[in-house]
C-alpha cells in the first residue's frame, strides 16, 4: 500500500526549503533546501531590498529535484501541495503573467514616509479602527510607491501578488490570494471585512489589480503540465493552502486559538500571538492580520511583533568576520563558553532596514563596549545573541501594553532556537518558557494542504507525529542575571533612537 503523501514548500528570503511528510503519521519522508548559502538579497540603494521572483521559482524547481532524489518516490503518491512564503513582498505582473520588476520584498524601507502620510491624512480611526494598522510600509504602500517614482511600470500592472501567490500562479496559473494575504499588505478592512477600498482609493489605485479571493485552506489550483513538468511531478496534484511564513509557523505548532503563542527566528524573528479581537497597537510597533483560520464566524487574528535582523545577523557574522570559517554548530559553542553579558560587550541587530518595533526608525547594527584586550570571538558570537533575545523582550513588552499575554512560547528547532545559549537568553530575559517541537514551515504547508484537500477532518486532527523535544523554563537566578544585563542594553537603546 502506498503512503500518502503531502508536500510543503516554505519560500523564505534566505532559501527555499520543500519537505515531504507522511499524511497518516505525520513523519517526515524526504526533504530538500535550496541554495545551500543564502539566496542574495539585492539592496541598489540605501534602505531598499529586492529579489527576483523568477530566483524563487528556480530554487523551488532545485528544491524539489533534492527531495525528489533522497528517497525513490513515486510523484502520483503527493495528494496535494502546500505554499508558505515570506510576507509582505510585492510582486507586479502584466497580462502575460510576467514580472515587470525585482519584488520589494518585507524588510525594504522605501515607502515609510509613504506610509506614513498616509495615516496622517486617512486617520487613526480609518487604519487602525478598519485595518488595524497604519499602511506603513506594507504591500500597499510599496506599490503606491512604484505608483509615483516608476508610472512606467505601474501602467503596465495587471494583478500584484505576494510572494506566495507568484510561486501558487507558477504552479496553478491562476492568479489568486486570501484573506490572510490581503491584511498582510493592509488591504483588507477587519470591520467591513472586504478589501480596504478607501485606501486603495487614497493611493489612487484601481482595485482591479487584487487577486480573486480563495481559502486558505482549500483548492487553489491544479498544478499544470507545464509546472509538473519542471518539477518534476504529477500534473493535476492540487494547490490546497497558502499563507505567510509567520500565520505558516504558528499553524505549524498548532498555534490556532486564542492565548497561544509562536515564535521562530530565521532571517527576522518573530513573536505570533492569536487573538479573537481586534486589537492593535496605536503606534505601530507591532501589527495585526488575519490568521490562517480567520473566517466571518471565526475571527481569528494574529499579533506579529517582528525583529528584522536576527538570522541575518547571524549569518552576516559567519560570513564576513567568521570568514565562513565556522558552522552555526561551532558558533553557538564558542558562544556557551562566555559568561552572560558577554563582558560588557552589547550587539543591537538593527542592520536589515527600518524596524517596526521601533517605530519604523532605521538606527542600523551595532557592537558596542569592545574590550581588545579581553574580547574575542565567543564574545561577539554571545552579544550577538543576547542582542537578538533582548530585542526580542523590548517587542514583547510592547505586545504585553496591548493585552496581550504570554504563558509559554511554541517555536520550531531550527535556526537561532537551535542554540542552547539562545534558548536559555531568550527565555530568562523575556521571563517565559518556551516549548521547542519538531517541524518546521515547510512541514506546516505539507500539513496545511492535507486540511486543505479534507484528508484531515479538522486543524486539530491534522497534527499527528508533532512532538515536544525541549521544554525550557526561567530559572529565577538567570531572570535576574539577564535582566539586569537587559536594563543596560534598553538604556543605551534609547541613546542610539534618540539620535
Amino acid at each position: 500500500m502506498k503512503q500518502k503523501l503531502l508536500l510543503g514548500y516554505d519560500i523564505g528570503s534566505s532559501s527555499i526549503k520543500a519537505s515531504l511528510i507522511d499524511a497518516d503519521t505525520g513523519a517526515l519522508v524526504a526533504s530538500g533546501i535550496s541554495p545551500e548559502q543564502e539566496m542574495k538579497i539585492d539592496s541598489p540603494q540605501p534602505g531598499w531590498a529586492e529579489q527576483h521572483p523568477e530566483t524563487w521559482w528556480q530554487h523551488v524547481v532545485a528544491a524539489t529535484k533534492k527531495l525528489l532524489l533522497k528517497k525513490e518516490l513515486q510523484s502520483n503518491e503527493i495528494a496535494a501541495i502546500g505554499v508558505s512564503y515570506q510576507m509582505h513582498g510585492l510582486v507586479m505582473v502584466d497580462k502575460q503573467h510576467q514580472v515587470i520588476y525585482p519584488s520589494i520584498i518585507w524588510c525594504d524601507s522605501r515607502a515609510v514616509e509613504i506610509g506614513n502620510k498616509a495615516f496622517s491624512e486617512l486617520g487613526s480611526e480609518y487604519c487602525l479602527g478598519s485595518c488595524l494598522n497604519s499602511p506603513g510600509n506594507f504591500t500597499a504602500s510599496k506599490l503606491k510607491w512604484v505608483k509615483d517614482n516608476r508610472p512606467d511600470l505601474y501602467s503596465t500592472v495587471f494583478k500584484i501578488m505576494l510572494p506566495g501567490d507568484y510561486v501558487a500562479m507558477r504552479m496553478t496559473g491562476e492568479i489568486r490570494t486570501t484573506v490572510s494575504g490581503l491584511s498582510e499588505g493592509v488591504l483588507w478592512n477587519f470591520g467591513k471585512k472586504n478589501i480596504a477600498d478607501e485606501l486603495l482609493r487614497y493611493y489612487g489605485i484601481d482595485k482591479s489589480v487584487i487577486a480573486d479571493l480563495v481559502p486558505a485552506f482549500g483548492l487553489q489550483g491544479m498544478l499544470t503540465s507545464k509546472a509538473a513538468a519542471e518539477l518534476g511531478l504529477k500534473p493535476g496534484i492540487p494547490i490546497s493552502y497558502r499563507a505567510g511564513d509567520q500565520p505558516n509557523n504558528a499553524f505549524s505548532l498548532h498555534v490556532l486559538h486564542p492565548g497561544e503563542i509562536a515564535a521562530t527566528a530565521g532571517t527576522s524573528g518573530v513573536i505570533y500571538g492569536v487573538t479573537d479581537e481586534n486589537i492593535f497597537d496605536p503606534q505601530g510597533r507591532v501589527n495585526t492580520f488575519a490568521h490562517v483560520n480567520y473566517s466571518e464566524q471565526q475571527p481569528n487574528n494574529g499579533v506579529l511583533l517582528c525583529i528584522n535582523g536576527t538570522g541575518i545577523q547571524y549569518s552576516w557574522l559567519k560570513q564576513n568576520i567568521m570568514d565562513n570559517k565556522y558552522s552555526y554548530e561551532e558558533m553557538n559553542d564558542f558562544a556557551a563558553k562566555v559568561s552572560i553579558g558577554s563582558e560588557g560587550m552589547m550587539c543591537y541587530p538593527f542592520g536589515n532596514g527600518a524596524e517596526r518595533s521601533l517605530m519604523n526608525k532605521d538606527v542600523r547594527g551595532h557592537f558596542s563596549g569592545i574590550n581588545f584586550n579581553i574580547h574575542g570571538k565567543g564574545h561577539m558570537i554571545r552579544a550577538a545573541q543576547e542582542g537578538i533575545a533582548f530585542s526580542f523582550r523590548y517587542g514583547l513588552d510592547v505586545m504585553k501594553s496591548i493585552g496581550m499575554e504570554f504563558k509559554v512560547i511554541k517555536a520550531g528547532y531550527s535556526n537561532l532556537f537551535q542554540s542552547k545559549v539562545f534558548r536559555e537568553a531568550f527565555t530568562n530575559t523575556c521571563n517565559v518558557g518556551i516549548e521547542i517541537y519538531n517541524t518546521d514551515g515547510s512541514q506546516g504547508a505539507a500539513r496545511g494542504a492535507g486540511l486543505g484537500i479534507g484528508y484531515y477532518s479538522s486543524s486539530d486532527n491534522a497534527f499527528p507525529g508533532l512532538k515536544m523535544i525541549e521544554k525550557v523554563d526561567t530559572k529565577p537566578e538567570l531572570v535576574e542575571k539577564y535582566g539586569s544585563v537587559y536594563g543596560v542594553w534598553k538604556k543605551s537603546l534609547q541613546r542610539l533612537l534618540e539620535n
